[in-house]
């Protein structure tokens, strides 16, 4: 269906409609006080083009400013107290640089350049290249076609050596992907090969799997699957680092390229090399310049490098003062943000509207107004960035020429960006422009970066917008309007069809997720909280801690518990089974939840009682060499499980409760049951399971389950009262861990996490059946909350995250949790997380 209304246009470019698209806008106060308080020079301009550089706040500027006005820092190569004073803050931004990518010193080293490029022209320059001979092959050069400029540019470095040069078509590295090829007996090949290509293209903002960077390391992926030799990984991040966040202990490419004013707007001639130190070992540097050396002679052919794997290739001066000033950038952009994640989903959100918006504009005769340039429908934001890319149509279907756009852009104070971007190979790709093609157009007198953009009425270039931190809505809404105003045929159609289409399409989270409509945000704080949190934007603590002694019968709460082999000491040991070994739990018999066992560490006892009977005792450990104790073999979750019936006098009881033949059975104590780590998980080492079902811990966050208590309460506030307790909410959901948190939904994105001293991994998240319907206090079933939860996450039912402890056996110490004990997670980037 099509709409010939004006008046649906300017009702799609409502704030209201944004939302009802994407729910994460802002940091926590109002986008355009943020604005009207850090970027007071921007009124009136529609800043578009944060791909080529983004802006810097003044609070940053005034840090710095307050800085150098109040400290002297002098040359870092002489020793002088000044001086000293330079190096140990130039030491300290490496180390926050090196945590802002959630690496260390041990792994990594950042050395500083003029900027991405030069980083580019270090690799190329000391990379051992090896030319093909008699003894063997030699390297290999490969790059992905969509690729800066600058990284093609090695190729001039490598052609001089003779070495192989392999451009990659982005579909390739994947669908050529074989078994390695074999070593020859006596022919081990030791060439070295560089595979490069970005984490985000710069022309379309697509996103390349980072987890290529394995990928080709192990020759899993082509082109190193073709080649012997030891591959390494350069992973262009200049452009994805602005709005992205990057973890180097997950994807460990061997050089990284950044560019400091892409994320931070200042200082613009600064950039850095992140090399693996492993691999810095291997980079073979002839210049040597002030700084570098550790001894050299002026009559003689001898020189020795510095051992600092930074002090050997930083040569010269390094930039201090502009090193020092990204101190100021880190804690800034802390302060207004909160964290890369939540730059991610403002940006991407701000890009994926103005997509939508775009694709959905017709002319008077049903011609579409713009082509874009993706390979998605922006639907997923681990496969796309904060940029589109695309050319304007005529009602007759012909380019609108780029020059012509900026030209009327600029008239109304919109920045954008156009051309080819310094990437070649995407433009190609994208607007069909062939090999021979190029060449013409240069015959013709096109170059790069001129204003000829239509040779034969084809273009030569597109239009880029991009979006940073700090942009909002009206920017948005400025470009659209701007577009329809000047270049849509009138009246204008909107591509109703299509619009719901893409607007009820299900989103997806970098981890392959589905997006959590959450309205709440982590909000930036002013308060002192430890680096950690910092790079996490987040701050939780551990209100509740529950043991299940007896599986699907009632949680004992604690303030404080042990940590046994298994998860919690005594935690799920024990179930009940019918007549035929069958587990039972509240799916099948919700009275369980009746039953609340006591645990008595004095008198070694688990003591089960219910209402109206007198209670029952079994022991707490199980001696197999009591002959009156039966063992037997039952299933958990699909699991073979090895058990001890606990007697005739707990069966008896557990009978006559639940009107039907029941045993009490626990788990052997010497029987091992090992959790099955999904696809794509990291396996931290055997982890040992209880009678849970999927593993060792589950975690919920108290602000998803307010988010859903809210929603539910909304529905049933007329009629139904129980809904108003949020703790009985939190009893259905049977968690181990209880922590409060600003973010409703926030744990999904975790990979692991620390609770007081203990560290977690994240396993997975919980998937929900009907037995969080029944009331623990009742035992009576509804449809609710498994009805709503349904809604909310718009048709998954996860609810909390799976926990393995990461020391759970060979382990002398015991760990101990506490309620009140401070849970720091880290946010995980992997896209194979189940």
């Amino acid at each position: 269906m099509e709409t010939h209304s004006l008046q649906d246009f300017q009702d799609l470019c409502t704030f209201e409609s944004f939302k009802d698209f994407w729910h994460y806008y802002g940091y926590g106060v109002d986008q355009q006080e943020l604005i009207d308080r850090e970027f007071k020079r921007i009124k009136g301009v529609t800043y578009l083009d944060h791909a080529g550089t983004t802006l810097f706040p003044e609070s940053q500027i005034k840090g710095f400013y307050d800085d150098i006005s109040r400290n002297v820092y002098g040359n870092p190569h002489s020793h002088n107290p000044s001086s000293r004073l330079t190096h140990d803050t130039v030491e300290s931004v490496r180390y926050r640089i090196l945590e802002h990518f959630n690496t260390c010193a041990e792994e990594y080293s950042v050395i500083f350049t003029s900027g991405c490029t030069a980083a580019l022209k270090l690799v190329a320059d000391t990379f051992p290249w090896k030319a093909a001979s008699n003894e063997g092959p030699g390297s290999q050069f490969c790059y992905l076609t969509d690729n800066h400029t600058s990284v093609v540019g090695i190729r001039g470095v490598t052609a001089l050596q003779g070495v192989g040069t392999v451009s990659v078509l982005p579909h390739e590295v994947e669908r050529r992907a074989r078994k390695p090829p074999t070593q020859t007996d006596g022919e081990e090949c030791t060439a070295p090969h560089l595979f490069c290509y970005p984490a985000q293209s710069n022309f379309s903002g697509r996103k390349y799997p980072l987890s290529y960077v394995k990928g080709i390391q192990s020759q899993q992926l082509y082109p190193a699957c073709e080649h012997r030799g030891r591959w390494y990984v350069l992973l262009d991040a200049a452009c994805f680092v602005s709005c992205s966040p990057l973890d180097l202990s997950q994807y460990p490419a061997d050089f990284v390229p950044i560019s400091f004013y892409k994320t931070f707007g200042f200082p613009t001639g600064l950039g850095a090399l992140l090399v693996r130190n492993e691999a810095a070992e291997v980079l073979r540097k002839t210049y040597f310049g002030g700084g570098t050396a550790a001894a050299y002679l002026v009559a003689e052919d001898y020189f020795v490098p510095k051992p600092n794997i930074v002090s050997r290739f930083e040569d010269g001066t390094i930039s201090f003062l502009d090193i020092i000033s990204l101190h100021h950038g880190f804690e800034t952009l802390q302060k207004l943000t909160g964290s890369m994640l939540n730059i991610q989903l403002h940006t991407f959100g701000l890009a994926r509207y103005t997509y939508i918006v775009l694709s959905c504009l017709c002319h008077s005769n049903g011609k579409p107004v713009a082509q874009i340039h993706c390979d998605n429908d922006f639907q997923n934001i681990a496969e796309q960035g904060a940029i589109l890319n695309f050319n304007l149509l005529d009602c007759h279907g012909r380019t609108v020429g780029y020059s012509q756009v900026d030209k009327m852009a600029s008239l109304f104070n919109i920045h954008i960006r156009t051309g080819c971007f310094c990437n070649t190979g995407a433009c190609q790709y994208y607007l069909a422009i062939s090999n021979q093609n190029v060449k013409t157009n240069l015959h013709a007198g096109h170059i790069c970066g001129d204003s000829i953009d239509l040779i034969e009425g084809r273009p030569t270039g597109s239009i880029r917008v991009s979006f940073g931190y700090m942009s909002s809505f009206e920017d948005c809404q400025n470009f659209l309007r701007f577009v329809v105003n000047c270049f849509v045929d009138k009246p204008l159609i909107l591509d109703q069809k299509r619009l719901t289409k893409l607007k009820s399409a299900e989103l997806m989270e970098s981890n392959g997720q589905t997006i959590s409509p959450s309205p709440e945000r982590i909000t930036p704080s002013e308060d002192a909280v430890s680096e950690e949190e910092k790079n996490n934007g987040s701050s939780h603590t551990l209100t509740n801690l529950f043991i299940y002694p007896v599986k699907s019968c009632a949680s004992v709460e604690v303030t404080e518990w042990p940590l046994g082999p298994q998860g919690l000491l005594y935690d799920r040991l024990w179930m009940v089974v019918n007549e035929n070994g069958v587990c039972l739990s509240q799916k099948r018999e919700p009275k369980l939840c009746l039953i609340r066992p006591v645990i008595c560490l004095a008198s070694n006892t688990l003591q089960l009682q219910v209402s109206g009977m007198e209670p029952v005792t079994v022991p707490l450990e199980t001696s197999l060499a009591n002959s009156d104790l039966r063992t037997s073999q039952s299933k958990v979750c699909g699991d073979r499980v090895q058990t001890v019936d606990c007697g005739e006098e707990v069966s008896t009881w557990l009978s006559e409760f639940l009107g039907k033949p029941c045993r009490l059975l626990r788990q052997r104590p010497e029987f091992q049951r090992d959790m099955k780590f999904g696809p794509g998980k990291e396996n931290c080492g055997p982890t040992a399971l209880s009678l849970v079902n999927e593993a060792q811990f589950l975690l919920i966050n108290r602000a998803s389950v307010s988010f859903l208590h809210e929603h539910i309460a909304d529905r049933y506030s007329h009629n139904e009262g129980t809904w108003r307790d949020m703790e009985q909410l939190i009893q259905r959901f049977r968690a181990n861990l209880v922590i409060s948190g600003p973010q409703a939904f926030a744990e999904d994105d975790w990979s692991h996490l620390t609770v007081g001293d203990t560290q977690f991994q994240v396993i997975g998240r919980c998937g929900r059946c009907q037995m969080i319907g029944v009331d623990q206090k009742s035992a009576t079933r509804s449809q609710e909350p498994l009805r709503s939860l349904s809604e909310c996450r718009s048709g998954k039912v996860t609810f909390g995250i799976y926990l393995a402890h990461q020391s759970a056996r060979n382990t002398t110490a015991v760990p101990v949790l506490s309620v009140g004990a401070r849970v720091i997670p880290r946010i995980s980037e992997s896209t194979d997380k189940p």
